[in-house]
């Protein structure tokens, strides 16, 4: 299209891949009015007609309206601010079809009933109030009223979806809040958080009843805390098959509860809500959707030590 060349709507249709119908389409909303008509009453289209056209295509394929190409090719409105405020909307909708596709690979991952389907699609949805909401209810009624010092586990057990996530990320965080609603879930965190703070209360009173007036005045040593050093313990024996019902488990054993200072049944059962299935699967969960390394898990050693301690 060079010089003052003039050029009919089938040369334009031609040019850009439109059919006839669109470009006469454009041409009759004004949008992009012919430049002249032939002798015989055929319109025409300078160079600048055609760029025009061009721009409305190109807008048309990113998804704008005409209302708003009109502005934009009339320089009533400023393309920049156009764009960004569509690139805005995209990114919204982008959002919305990843949280729907997480639920759908979800729900076909899990052979999922049409009534979890519906719960998936809820939780997905929710907004970010909504999500610390339910969350923060969770997280209450494990730790609620057991010391200050619970704020801190709070915040480090709190998931912080990101604004634009990625699919395992999305389907990491429906599952966590289905994971956060369970009964039996949150009765086994308030059990090991209990536990806790009564190590911590019986820290205290050992602090008052011995030490002097300096030494009791200040924060007590936590007793050991008897997962993580379980974990440790047994890995060796895991690593070399030990049977926790053998003899050869005994060593192991009797190293935990001197170190724990604590009954053989009474540690199995401070055990048991550490290794809890539930809550290393919750824990996993939020290392997905915080961008965190995964955690080591608990499980095996709690489960070794739990059958050891009731062995013998």
């Amino acid at each position: 299209m060079d010089g003052d060349t003039l050029y009919s709507i089938g040369d334009l249709a031609r040019r850009t891949g439109l059919t006839v119908k669109t470009v006469r389409f454009y041409s009759d909303t004004g949008i992009v009015p012919p430049t002249c008509r032939s002798p015989a009453g055929y319109r025409l289209y300078d160079r600048a007609a055609a760029a025009r056209l061009d721009l409305v295509r190109t807008l048309r394929d990113l998804g704008l309206d005409l209302p708003t190409i009109r502005k934009v090719v009339d320089r009533e409105a400023s393309l920049p601010r156009v764009a960004a405020a569509h690139a805005e909307a995209l990114a919204a909708q982008i959002r919305t079809l990843r949280l729907r596709r997480a639920v759908l690979t979800a729900v076909a991952r899990r052979g999922s009933t049409p009534e979890e389907m519906e719960l998936m699609h809820e939780l997905a949805k929710l907004s970010e109030d909504e999500r610390h909401r339910l969350i923060g209810d969770f997280l209450a009624e494990a730790f609620g009223g057991l010391g200050a010092e619970f704020a801190g586990v709070m915040t480090s057990l709190t998931p912080e979806l990101p604004d634009d996530p990625s699919d395992e990320q999305v389907e990491a965080w429906v599952e966590l809040a289905e994971l956060s609603r369970d009964p039996g879930f949150r009765a086994v965190m308030r059990r090991s958080a209990s536990d806790y703070a009564a190590d911590r209360r019986a820290g205290r009173a050992e602090s008052r009843a011995g030490g002097t007036a300096d030494d009791r005045v200040r924060e007590p040593v936590l007793r050991p805390d008897p997962a993580a050093m379980a974990r440790d313990l047994a890995a060796p024996a895991l690593a070399a098959g030990v049977d926790p019902a053998s003899p050869e488990a005994e060593p192991y054993v009797t190293a935990l509860v001197t170190a724990t200072g604590e009954e053989r049944e009474a540690l199995a059962a401070r055990l048991e809500p550490a290794g809890d299935p539930r809550r290393e699967r919750y824990l996993r969960l939020l290392a997905v959707i915080n961008a965190w390394p995964p955690p080591q898990p608990l499980a095996p050693a709690t489960a070794w030590f739990t059958r050891a301690l009731r062995a013998r």
